[in-house]
């Protein structure tokens, strides 16, 4: 059976679980758990990835993020294996360190943002690392802690989170320990990390209640949303997959683009790749990095190559739109 479209396009929520081989330890210690957290916040600044929440535990990990303009697969890739790198060196280990890479699922934001954070923020509880709410305030190791602002991690985008509870720092932070208190003795696990049409449709009573109405509806193993989000996403994928540029299309429509500003600006070539930032210089490579990753398709590397910038300040120029 052919591979359906890759759902990995910047800007796309996502909730991510990673696991070890063979249900193997991920982290050994405080110093191995730092070590993942930097490298997560490192790599998600670099990459314009947004982080909401995550739970760092033993043998496997939650993260949900929104992908910045390389997509999802290269920042997993680069946080992945470096770290495995470090792990192996560290413990003077050999092997694989992840079991088939990481699970991702794409999430409608809207239904499932708020459940989504209280799932995996309550995994430390639920795994029995911690007794209490007001434990998991302090337990450095989930981002609920930065929610509370018992801990500071400063690539969280904590709010981003809060407002989905409210307009105002005190009253967010009550509503959503409230939720957390309602969610507590909620089982989530299927509806949220299953698959197929009952995490698609929200859970099995509403499969359950479609099937009595002969109601059919899209669903995606890789998808967490109704069947209008579903179908608006492989859509989407779709649509991508068509309008792919090959790298020698790619670097033909970015020299005309370069020539044509520049011809516009009244600026040569030569300038605008000087590293000079003067005058009108870096809103003209931001208008041109935004077309060459947004439009085109070109990596962030390849566009930097291209204006005579650094990787981190193409990051930096697309990451607001």
């Amino acid at each position: 059976m052919p591979r359906g479209p890759r759902l990995d396009a910047p800007g796309t929520l996502h909730h991510v679980m990673i696991r070890g081989i063979e249900k193997g330890n991920i982290v050994h210690d405080d110093a191995d758990r730092k070590e993942f957290l930097k490298r997560m916040g490192e790599l998600a600044k670099g990459s314009g990835t947004s982080i909401y929440a995550f739970a760092l535990m033993t043998n496997h990990a939650h993260i949900l993020l929104k992908s910045g303009t390389t997509g999802l697969s290269t920042y997993m890739r680069r946080l992945l294996s470096g770290y495995a790198q470090y792990l192996n060196r560290r413990h003077k280990r050999v092997g694989h360190l992840f079991q088939n890479r990481y699970k991702s699922i794409i999430c409608e934001e809207e239904a499932y943002f708020d459940k989504l954070v209280a799932y995996i923020h309550l995994n430390p509880i639920r795994a029995g690392y911690v007794e209490t709410l007001q434990q998991l305030s302090s337990y450095p190791w989930c981002s609920h802690a930065v929610l509370m602002r018992k801990v500071r991690y400063d690539w969280i985008d904590r709010d981003y989170v809060l407002q989905f509870f409210g307009s105002r720092e005190g009253e967010a932070r009550n509503a959503y320990l409230a939720f957390l208190e309602e969610e507590i003795d909620i089982d989530r696990e299927k509806e949220l990390s299953g698959g197929g049409l009952i995490r698609s449709q929200g859970g099995w009573s509403k499969v359950q209640s479609m099937r009595k109405t002969s109601t059919k509806a899209l669903s995606d193993e890789r998808i967490l949303g109704g069947d209008s989000f579903v179908k608006d996403m492989l859509k989407e994928a779709e649509d991508r997959k068509k309008l792919a540029l090959s790298a020698d299309e790619q670097l033909k429509l970015v020299n005309e683009a370069i020539e044509q500003a520049c011809r516009d600006a009244g600026v040569t070539t030569t300038f605008l790749r000087s590293g000079s930032r003067s005058g009108l210089l870096p809103s003209l490579r931001k208008q041109l990095a935004e077309k060459f990753v947004y439009e085109y398709g070109v990596s962030l590397a390849e566009t930097a190559r291209q204006l005579g910038v650094t990787t981190n300040a193409v990051s930096y120029m697309v990451r607001r739109r």
